[in-house]
């Protein structure tokens, strides 16, 4: 327990110093515990100092997790790639999906998600790295895609998530995170009312941070390095 107690109070801290260096209030970013491979019982210590919000990468494994666990007070996202094939399985399990690329997956999700729970929160994946074997909407293509997923019934249009490429320039790094920033604000400035802008790990959280990042996405700095695995989507 102490460790990922006193891994978490890190975390916290590089957020709040990472948000005061860019004059920003702290409280507006959120931290999101990514528990790919992690096992329930180390879930269970992170809920315990606190947590409650929780991404997975795989539906399968999201599954098996809510089962032992269960979700009350917990809110799971979507943050790996979703096949079409998964979508119900998704739109049953999941609070957010973090990785919509089309709106054919949207349209799933939608048919999917009951009628009786709360809006699926979903955010538009940008791959603003260009990277060919990455998930996500080119930047010129965001804009199209959230017009149409916006009036899709079910779905809450909340925002945009990305993944730029790891590189060791500083300043290439600032300059992707401030890219996906401008283009949130210019869908903004057109009417989309987004809130949030899901970007930053482990490794980066200072820059997403400094970009206006209101979601970042942590688990190796939480958990630890987690073994290489092969699972499907």
């Amino acid at each position: 327990m102490a460790a990922i107690n006193d891994n978490l109070q890190a975390v916290a801290a590089r957020i709040r110093n990472a948000a005061r260096a860019a004059g920003r209030d702290p409280s507006i970013v959120q931290l999101l515990a990514v528990t790919k491979t992690v096992p329930p019982a180390a879930i269970e210590e992170a809920v315990a100092a606190g947590l409650r919000s929780f991404g997975e990468n795989y539906v399968q494994e999201a599954l098996a997790k809510r089962k032992e666990l269960g979700s009350p007070g917990i809110h799971w996202h979507l943050i790996g790639p979703l096949q079409s094939n998964k979508a119900r399985a998704a739109a049953e399990c999941f609070d957010w999906v973090h990785t919509i690329d089309r709106e054919k997956v949207a349209l799933r999700l939608s048919e999917a998600r009951s009628a009786d729970a709360p809006p699926l929160n979903v955010l538009i994946q940008v791959n603003v790295s260009g990277e060919a074997t990455k998930s996500g909407v080119p930047p010129n293509e965001v804009a199209a895609l959230a017009r149409s997923i916006a009036p899709i019934p079910r779905l809450w249009l909340r925002g945009l998530m990305a993944i730029p490429e790891p590189t060791d320039d500083p300043e290439l790094q600032q300059r992707r995170f401030r890219s996906v920033r401008e283009l949130f604000d210019r869908l903004n400035e057109e009417g989309a009312a987004l809130d949030t802008l899901s970007m930053g790990m482990s490794q980066d959280l200072e820059a997403a941070v400094a970009e206006g990042s209101t979601m970042v996405r942590v688990g190796t700095a939480i958990f630890g390095a987690r073994p290489k695995t092969k699972t499907a989507a």
